[in-house]
């Protein structure tokens, strides 16, 4: 038995009919990499079972305190049941991308049930008439609750569900003794909290003077300008309207290669290439509606605190700062520019930034008393008095540079999935793997009843933003052609004249020269030959080659650890990424 960490609690804390807060994925498998070319729903509950044992996590539930005056406890549940869990849906006909669309739309505006283990899987059949999805392909829909995962760490779960290989059956497991909590008694429960509410007082005091004592800090960066000023009083949109319990949901995909040319013509970053298409959607959508701001628009980036000192007592270590989008510019390459200016402006903010002290006060706090002031504030619409300042989330998660499977079947394609918080009416998530970039679209039905029509602003924005890319890079390519030119004439018209040999005792000085500069090339030549062997298992092992994996697993290495390249946008930001 565990107690939930602060950030854990505040996000059981937030749970609200209108914005449930659980996050989600979507993937699409090909079944003719399976053993015998096809998968079984008893195959996928057999593997979900296998991978499950280890992570007692996925086998609990959470148990109240009397009267809700402390945070939860994690139960190991005797009762687990790995088929409640896992359930077997089919798209009628004709079975295409809408209807799928809609489905999952469904699925992810209901809440978990907060009395069971806080996950749930849907295995998806009847995906005959979607584009690119190989005959028999099936998607397996995944929901875990925030309090288990935060979106740097979610990554975790496609190690959790997935193998490295296709057939991991020729590895026999021993069965594993499971081992399950007994329920504590209200005597044990009542004894802990009074003890904790002692606790409690003395953290809400030190996170309420921490938050305090974070905003008093940025307040004096910003005056003495040594952080910039972010941007918190952007304009209101649709977007901020009250959230409904209904959800919509899409997606687009795009080459990474074309990603890298548009980062690499104009020095920016992929993250950079990212938010300026997810700008230009925005513009295009909101342009299309009459309702564009003169102003720009802004947005929060989740902030992984994972590296942060001191910040790994939770499951979540998730933060987040204010980004502008330059939705006020209409030119695709300036806007570009001035996210990526916006973007390095946001990791100074973000390094200094309290909201992760500020959410901690929300997990601090008894739920008798958060829990009523959540539902008041949604329930009432107070949105509309108290609102965000933001128009969306946009999250970026690195996934594993080679295959994965589940059940033997080859996942081909995946798709994030955030949540909604009041006042914030779509949330944007990045997700990377095997050379292609999904960018998943999560909204509210009532502010965004056209989903299919925002992914083409999506597509239309990113075709934009790679034209004029490509004419720059022509451009370039056409300067440096004609600079050559000019240099290859210029030396040409140039008088040629005879080097002076050395002679003497500077014939003995360039002599010991030469040889001291062979020695240095014959050190460096032998040291690259020594280099080599790693980089190409590096590269097998990138490229999801079996020898890279098997190594891996020799090693006895977690899966779970070939899944930490997942960061957040500002954690990459300065990474060159």
């Amino acid at each position: 038995m565990k107690q939930l960490g602060v950030l854990d609690s505040a996000f059981v804390n937030l749970e609200h009919p209108n914005t449930p807060q659980h996050i989600g994925g979507l993937g699409i498998y090909d079944p003719s990499t399976a053993p015998e070319g096809f998968v079984r729903f008893k195959g996928v509950i057999a593997s979900f079972e296998r991978r499950l044992q280890k992570h007692s996590i996925f086998r609990s539930r959470l148990v109240k305190t009397p009267a809700n005056f402390d945070r939860p406890y994690w139960v190991k549940d005797a009762n687990f049941d790995v088929e409640f869990h896992i359930r077997h849906l089919a798209l009628p006909k004709p079975g295409d991308w809408r209807q799928l669309c809609i489905l999952v739309s469904r699925l992810h505006a209901r809440p978990l049930d907060m009395a069971r283990p806080l996950w749930e899987a849907y295995i998806i059949e009847g995906l005959d008439n979607i584009p690119g999805v190989p005959e028999g392909g099936f998607a397996i829909y995944t929901k875990i609750h925030h309090a288990l995962v935060d979106g740097a760490g979610g990554s975790n779960i496609m190690a959790v569900i997935h193998d490295l290989e296709p057939d991991p059956e020729g590895k026999i497991e021993e069965p594993e003794t499971i081992e399950v909590d007994t329920l504590p008694n209200a005597l044990q429960l009542g004894t802990s909290t009074v003890i904790n509410h002692v606790k409690n007082a003395a953290k809400l005091a030190t996170s309420t003077m921490g938050t305090l004592k974070g905003f008093g800090k940025m307040a004096l960066g910003i005056a003495n300008k040594s952080i910039p000023m972010p941007p918190i009083s952007p304009p209101r949109t649709r977007f901020n309207n009250p959230v409904s319990p209904y959800r919509v949901f899409e997606a687009a995909e795009f080459d990474l290669e074309d990603i890298k040319m548009i980062k690499n013509v104009t020095g920016t970053k992929v993250n950079d290439v990212m938010l300026a298409i997810v700008s230009g959607a925005l513009r295009r959508y909101l342009q299309h509606h009459e309702e564009l701001p003169e102003e720009s628009l802004a947005v929060t980036v989740p902030l992984n605190m994972r590296t942060r000192k001191g910040e790994n007592d939770d499951n979540n270590q998730v933060g987040s700062v204010f980004m502008s989008l330059a939705t006020n510019l209409d030119d695709p390459m300036e806007r570009l520019a001035a996210i990526h200016k916006s973007a390095g402006e946001a990791k100074s903010f973000g390094e200094q930034s309290p909201l992760v002290d500020a959410l901690r006060l929300a997990g601090v706090m008894p739920p008798a008393l958060t829990r009523p002031l959540v539902k008041t504030y949604i329930d009432n619409q107070l949105t509309q008095h108290l609102p965000l300042g933001i128009s969306s989330v946009v999250s970026n998660v690195a996934g594993p540079p080679f295959p994965l499977y589940c059940a033997g079947a080859k996942l081909c394609r995946y798709y994030g999935l955030g949540l909604l918080t009041p006042g914030v009416g779509i949330f944007h998530l990045v997700y990377s793997s095997v050379g292609v970039v999904t960018l998943s679209i999560l909204g509210d039905r009532s502010s965004m009843p056209d989903p299919a029509f925002y992914r083409e602003c999506v597509e239309d924005a990113f075709a934009e933003l790679h034209e004029a890319a490509k004419q720059l890079q022509a451009s370039s390519e056409k300067s440096g052609a004609a600079a050559s030119k000019a240099r290859s004439a210029t030396a040409k018209s140039s008088p040629t004249r005879k080097a002076n040999t050395p002679t003497g005792k500077a014939k003995k000085s360039a002599t010991a020269a030469a040889g001291k500069a062979d020695g240095k090339t014959a050190s460096k030549a032998t040291q690259s030959t020594a280099r080599p062997k790693p980089r190409a298992k590096k590269a097998r092992a990138s490229a999801g080659q079996s020898t890279g994996v098997s190594k891996v697993k020799d090693k006895g290495e977690q899966v779970n650890s070939l899944f930490n390249t997942g960061e957040s946008n500002v954690v990459s930001l300065g990474k060159g990424r």
